[in-house]
């Protein structure tokens, strides 16, 4: 019973992710942006730690790296576009930008998946194009063009130094 239940530690912060994550699409659709905003923050408070969790565990699992790619797909791919949707004004554009947006992110960990790097991501990781999304969200400011930027960055060769 003890393993079990540290194995499930890490796990647990990543479920709490992607439960921030499915919340704050609620709350975008409610027009309840800032608490929306916060939740992906939160998000991304509990994804720092899970991976740091199973680390210091040392209960590391090919299901928690998937789970936790499923749960940031989720909170810094679709919650942050819905929530741009939201703020944005209608237009072809915005379209397109909510739906590059979450793809490229999606497109983006599955790369990283199977194709793990070591010291840094080839682009751009989805929590950090999610947060600028969401930080710009809690000023009521939307934008497609940084939203597709941010796409692009997603599945971009730059390297990002790991921290």
């Amino acid at each position: 019973m003890h393993t079990f239940i540290r194995k499930s530690v890490p796990n647990l912060f990543t479920i709490g992710n992607l439960l921030c994550g499915v919340y704050s699409i609620t709350l975008s659709m409610s027009g309840h942006i800032k608490t929306a905003v916060i939740l992906i923050f939160t998000a991304a408070f509990l994804d720092l730690f899970d991976g740091k969790v199973a680390r210091k565990l040392k209960v590391n699992s090919e299901f928690g790296v998937e789970l936790d790619s499923l749960a940031d797909v989720v909170s810094f791919g679709v919650a942050p576009a819905l929530l741009f949707h939201t703020l944005a004004h209608p237009s072809w554009l915005t379209s397109l930008a909510f739906v590059i947006y979450p793809t490229m992110g999606a497109l983006r960990l599955a790369k990283f998946s199977v194709s793990p790097t070591i010291g840094y991501f080839m682009g751009i990781p989805i929590p950090l194009a999610g947060l600028t999304i969401s930080a710009m969200g809690y000023f009521n400011y939307s934008n497609p063009y940084i939203t597709i930027i941010l796409a692009i960055l997603m599945v971009s060769p730059i390297r990002v130094k790991k921290f």
